[in-house]
């Protein structure tokens, strides 16, 4: 398959939509909890949670464009300036792809998907029990995109992680901890750890054949 920007255009909406979400591949699946300012708690499934530094710690993602009607996750952030994200293992798959749903302002996805909610160091907004990775996070920036999504940035203020699953160096076992990851809106699919490589340095590139 070959196409040009002008047939992707012409292409069948749902068909584009499912090919476009699909092409930059499998991406960590994670679960972002919040609380509003009056106890209300919510979680939501994402699967663009990208590093953006480690001094200071710092993580981002994406936030569709907020309607008319907007939902709980994005008003919770910025009034809180607190949220989680839970890394999705796959005991959770099921009930964490329907936290998508588009459920009444208010109603929790805790409730209705059965997910056990945490607290853990006083941190205000809830974690996922379920969850071996988890984070808080505070707001730090909103940047608009072009297309009216908005980029959140924030930076980490508490880690919860099983001890066995950090090594020496301070690297994360993905495998070990049974995390997922989604292509495209709906498929997942397990990790499994293929091989480590050093930090590379110029004189040290193996002759490649």
């Amino acid at each position: 398959m070959q196409l040009q920007k002008e047939e992707l255009e012409k292409l069948d909406r749902k068909y584009r939509l499912n090919l476009i979400n699909s092409i930059s591949g499998i991406k960590p699946a994670n679960l972002i909890a919040t609380k509003s300012v009056d106890q209300k708690e919510n979680v939501a499934i994402f699967s663009s949670v990208v590093h953006l530094g480690s001094d200071p710690a710092q993580l981002g993602f994406v936030m569709r464009p907020q309607s008319e009607v907007p939902r709980d996750t994005y008003p919770n952030i910025v009034e809180t300036g607190c949220y989680t994200i839970n890394q999705v293992p796959e005991s959770l798959i099921k009930k964490a792809h329907y936290t998508s749903a588009k459920l009444k302002k208010g109603d929790s996805e805790f409730a209705r998907m059965k997910l056990q909610q945490e607290y853990i160091g006083g941190f205000y907004a809830p974690f996922v029990k379920e969850s071996q990775i988890k984070i808080g996070m505070k707001h730090l920036e909103s940047i608009p995109l072009p297309n009216g999504c908005i980029f959140v940035v924030g930076t980490v203020e508490l880690l919860a992680v099983p001890d066995a699953a950090v090594n020496a160096l301070g690297q994360l076992d993905m495998a070990g901890v049974s995390g997922v990851g989604i292509s495209g809106l709906n498929s997942y699919y397990g990790l499994s750890r293929l091989d480590t490589f050093p930090y590379v340095r110029e004189g040290e590139i193996p002759d490649f054949e």
